[in-house]
């Protein structure tokens, strides 16, 4: 399997809007996030965690051809606005319905927030994203790659991380509930949220994601969802061997 980080960034995005701070104004490409998104490449299939505003662009600055499937963690804006862009891998992939997995909430918000896509209208003008809701109620299969999923909490917010073989991928996550820790046991690689330095009430802070990491003990650890008060090099400079953090366009092997 192979894994591609579409999206490291907060919800802002980084740059941000308006801002002229160190992050923001840096020369280097790996300060430069988008939103939150990981593609995973079996090489006959594709699976997508998440769905960014920036889904297009990273799709084309990733060479992503193909998704068969999306895994959703949570309908929070910055992870379902691109949901419209799947309609292009419908069209590529023969007008094949794509499942999306997710629990029961997003699936509800799914349908509220793109009723465009799930509603029968015969006059609507454009073509329209080719669907299928799949709820999350535990262990599944897509296309035979075994998926686990991590219950987390993004506040007080139940959201799902996502295992698949010795890989695991846990955005947006401030507290891990004790009947995922040995969900996470036995990792060659983990994708792990780490906002910034300051304590936030929805998000792991570095020191947290570190002390987290630590005690999940995969071989390597990445550090995603980041905001742009954590400098890429200079950061990395602080962390144990190990760790590090994420940016778009990284991407790695996982047996």
């Amino acid at each position: 399997m192979k894994v591609t980080v579409l999206g490291s960034g907060t919800s802002h995005g980084v740059p941000m809007i308006a801002c002229d701070c160190a992050v923001c104004t840096s020369s280097d490409p790996r300060d430069r996030r988008t939103r939150p998104s990981v593609y995973l490449d079996f090489g006959a299939r594709g699976i997508l965690i998440d769905t960014s505003p920036e889904l297009r662009l990273q799709c084309l600055a990733c060479g992503v051809r193909r998704c068969d499937a999306v895994l959703y963690t949570h309908h929070h804006i910055d992870h379902i606005a691109g949901l419209d862009d799947l309609r292009r891998f419908n069209w590529l992939q023969e007008n094949a319905t794509l499942p999306c997995f997710a629990r029961e909430d997003t699936i509800a918000r799914l349908r509220q927030m793109f009723a465009y896509v799930f509603e029968h209208d015969p006059e609507y003008p454009s073509y329209k994203p080719k669907l299928e809701l799949v709820r999350i109620d535990g262990p599944f299969e897509v296309f035979g790659v075994r998926v686990t999923p991590l219950p987390l909490l993004h506040g007080k917010m139940p959201v799902l991380g996502f295992r698949i073989g010795r890989f695991a991928y846990c955005t947006d996550v401030s507290e891990i509930p004790p009947s995922s820790w040995e969900l996470l046991e036995g990792l060659d690689v983990l994708i792990l949220d780490a906002l910034r330095r300051r304590a936030h009430p929805t998000h792991f802070s570095l020191d947290q994601a570190v002390e987290a990491a630590r005690r999940i003990g995969a071989k390597r650890t990445y550090f995603t969802h980041i905001a742009h008060e954590l400098p890429h090099a200079a950061t990395n400079a602080t962390l144990p061997a190990g760790m590090e953090l994420a940016y778009d366009g990284l991407s790695f092997r996982v047996d």
